[in-house]
């Protein structure tokens, strides 16, 4: 009987054991960076314990605010809207891929402010002045591909590359250089 009550207290010991370490496993790669509810229970998929621990860590992280997909959110629009210049596509993009709630991403992406023409029409003009070498056909095509990879939907990259060719001024002339 002695031994019953041993195996027990054994095998109550190093679940204990292993959910902690599950615990230390996630707490470690929260201090890398956020992560969506979906993205740590994957997390904790690898540390081999059950979908019901699972679960339970995911509650106690999400109570103690280590878990919170609005400001995952948040930090989503920050880093790839206001500083890498993404449309509101590209930012969805990122929020779907990083398995964010779709009533959290719908919320913020309201928030999104409507200026997208401006945004794109600001990228195209600061991007131009870089491509100043190139003939008006390659200016176009690799504004265009700058842009649609920002996320800009085509009828504002046509519009942000049209407004910025026609903010060069005096070098509207397509000329073919030879060297």
């Amino acid at each position: 009987m002695d031994e019953d009550a041993n195996d027990e207290a054994d095998f109550a010991a190093d679940a204990l054991d292993e959910r902690e370490r599950a615990e230390k496993v996630l707490l470690h790669r929260l201090r890398g960076r956020s992560l969506s509810t979906v993205e740590a229970l994957l997390v904790l998929g690898t540390t081999g314990v059950d979908s019901g621990e699972a679960s339970e860590i995911i509650e106690k992280f999400l109570e103690m605010n280590y878990l919170d997909e609005a400001r995952l959110a948040d930090q989503i629009i920050h880093s790839h809207n206001v500083r890498k210049g993404l449309g509101r596509t590209g930012v969805e993009a990122e929020m779907r891929r990083r398995k964010l709630d779709p009533g959290v991403m719908l919320d913020k992406l309201e928030e999104l402010p409507d200026d997208e023409a401006e945004r794109a029409i600001d990228l195209a003009t600061k991007r131009i002045a870089q491509m100043e070498r190139f003939d008006d056909q390659t200016i176009d095509r690799r504004l265009t591909g700058f842009l649609m990879r920002k996320g800009y939907s085509s009828t504002l990259v046509r519009l942000a590359v049209k407004a910025a060719m026609d903010s060069r001024g005096g070098g509207g002339a397509s000329r073919v250089r030879f060297r």
